[in-house]
């Protein structure tokens, strides 16, 4: 496909998820699943000139080989993450799948208790195989992914907790005393809304998070306004006010936190990435570079003239990142990010995660590992800390780019000085 086209496709201004592609009728496939603030402009995105270098080679081959584009909106972002997740389940798109598989998406997972609760677990923890039990002998009601992002699942799962109460306690609620710790817990976590929400109420709010969770949002609409009607006819009137809220929030509920990055209005958080150059272990630099809601933030940026550490060779990139991340960690005064991003593979990875367990740091690393050609083929650790590919190839690609410009600089001054 191309940027040609995209007007034929006739993509709206508005929320939702699209679906890229190939073939028709019987014959079509589905290349790839995604949701956007704008389906229009998220659209005309995939035909960037920096496609390659903000998405990596696996985006780019999708967009090629494909040859239409579908769509459904939504009235808010937060309808087309779960949306997204349930298409995603649906049709396994090869183009979502970045590399992975079950054990390490996130998935929101409701469980089979006498007070249930919703969790984010890592497909890792779910035997998929056995009726849809955790690993730890924790029976599953429902479960409710892939979610592309955790930390987009976690934001909302937060937004819909405001519609729909629940619990999301690491331990089962009332463990122990149960009756007694299950009013502690609910009157502290839920508050003030509902104020009287017995057991009844409770299993119905679950049963609509359910519902939501599973992109079957149009099925929990009319149930909702079913209620409501049932409960106005019999004069309950409290009742059916507190549906018509949930109605009225589910499709006017906003939040940043979730995906804007069509509008530039990203949420995605603070991200460090770094890189190091050399020619043959002379004038080895390092730096690491910032990127906040998917921009980079070049005022933050960082340089440093590698020394060696413990009789390394200064073209030890091992040895080199080691080090620019030792001195980094020493400058308390400057803000910690979400995210490391290395570039490497699982060895650069762990690298980077010896220095931060030696100063007892538990931020995660991400590394983006790279083909021949230096493009990136795959990208390691982005779900659990909780930033999407997409921006950690950002930040990877800047960090390159800044460290080059930093070594040519001083392989000049370098000259300059003989």
């Amino acid at each position: 496909m191309e940027r040609a086209d995209l007007p034929k496709f006739d993509l709206p201004d508005c929320p939702g998820v699209y679906l890229f592609t190939k073939g028709k009728g019987k014959g079509k496939k589905i290349l790839y699943v995604g949701k956007a603030t704008s389906l229009r402009d998220r659209a005309r995105s995939y035909f960037d000139s920096e496609l390659m270098a903000t998405r990596g080679p696996r985006i780019v081959d999708m967009v090629t080989l494909s040859d239409g584009i579908s769509y459904e909106t939504t009235p808010t972002v937060l309808e087309a993450l779960v949306r997204e997740a349930a298409l995603i389940r649906e049709h396994l798109p090869q183009a979502n799948a970045m590399g992975k598989d079950d054990k390490t998406f996130l998935y929101a997972v409701i469980t089979e208790e006498e007070i249930p609760r919703v969790l984010a677990i890592r497909g890792a923890e779910i035997d998929f195989k056995n009726s849809k039990m955790l690993l730890s002998d924790l029976r599953l009601k429902a479960v409710h992914g892939p979610f592309p992002s955790g930390y987009q699942l976690k934001a909302a799962l937060r937004l819909i907790r405001k519609i729909f109460p629940f619990f999301d306690t690491p331990r089962p609620v009332g463990e122990g005393n149960k009756h007694a710790k299950a009013k502690i817990e609910f009157n502290r976590q839920i508050g003030h809304y509902p104020k009287n929400m017995d057991a009844s109420a409770y299993m119905r709010s679950i049963r609509n998070v359910s519902l939501f969770l599973s992109g079957r949002v149009k099925t929990l609409r009319t149930t909702l306004t079913k209620e409501m009607n049932k409960y106005a006819k019999e004069e309950r009137f409290e009742e059916a006010a507190a549906i018509r809220k949930q109605l009225f929030s589910l499709d006017h509920v906003q939040d940043v936190s979730l995906i804007k990055e069509d509008r530039g209005e990203t949420a995605s958080p603070r991200i460090e990435a770094y890189d190091t150059a050399h020619l043959s272990g002379t004038n080895a630099v390092g730096v690491f570079t910032v990127i906040e809601n998917s921009m980079p933030v070049k005022r933050d940026y960082r340089t440093f003239n590698i020394k060696g550490v413990s009789g390394k060779s200064l073209n030890n990139d091992i040895a080199s990142l080691k080090e620019l991340l030792s001195r980094r960690l020493g400058h308390a005064e400057w803000p910690l990010p979400k995210a490391f991003v290395v570039d490497g593979g699982k060895t650069h990875k762990k690298a980077a995660e010896d220095v931060l367990k030696e100063v007892g740091i538990g931020i995660p690393v991400v590394a983006v590992v790279k083909d021949e050609k230096h493009r990136p083929r795959e990208v390691l650790g982005s779900l659990r800390a909780g930033i999407s590919d997409a921006d950690a190839v950002l930040a990877n690609s800047e960090a390159h780019r800044f460290s080059l410009s930093k070594h040519r600089a001083a392989r000049r001054r370098s000259m300059q000085g003989k």
